[in-house]
């Protein structure tokens, strides 16, 4: 999504501090001091990233402050095909993957989310827009004009929807259990 939106010409906060690797050829897209959304601390940078795109995961969605309006762009992907791309990452890092483990955490997955989508739908700071990876696979463009009429801002729809890399889906559910 990252990409798709450089490409659209929509500017990134990012700080390229984790370099591309083998399980993000094109990069990460991440900002440092999102990290640190849930700690006391300077969040001033927020107000810097007005008018940026800026990646932030599900658990730190709930930790920004009421005091801006936020456009959510919230990636959907089959809860099977993320377990497959931990562990095959964590394979890969010779660390302990969670195959074995998939069911409760599975469960555990959906219960956040379910409480992530409740949080986004009860305060006014937010608008959403759901968007299924899945989707912006089989139709970036279809996805890119969605994207484009929920920021309503010009971007360049062919650029966003030719950066999608259908070979980058190497984790494909054979189930679906999206998110």
């Amino acid at each position: 999504m990252m990409k798709m939106l450089e490409a659209g010409g929509v500017p990134l906060l990012t700080d390229g501090l984790r370099a591309a690797d083998q399980d993000n050829p094109n990069g990460y897209f991440e900002y440092e001091p999102v990290k640190q959304l849930d700690k006391a601390g300077d969040h001033a940078w927020l107000r810097d990233a007005r008018g940026h795109a800026v990646k932030i995961i599900s658990f730190l969605l709930t930790w920004l402050p009421e005091t801006y309006n936020y456009q959510v762009l919230f990636m959907r992907r089959d809860l099977d095909e993320v377990m497959a791309s931990q562990d095959s990452m964590l394979v890969r890092r010779e660390e302990s993957a969670i195959t074995g483990k998939h069911d409760a955490t599975r469960a555990i997955y959906a219960q956040h989310l379910q409480q992530v989508d409740r949080f986004l739908d009860s305060r006014r700071c937010f608008t959403r827009l759901s968007v299924g990876y899945r989707d912006v696979i089989a139709d970036p463009e279809r996805e890119a004009r969605r994207i484009a009429h929920f920021l309503d801002r010009r971007v360049d729809i062919a650029r966003m929807a030719a950066v999608t890399d259908p070979r980058l889906y190497r984790n494909q559910a054979r189930s679906a259990n999206p998110a």
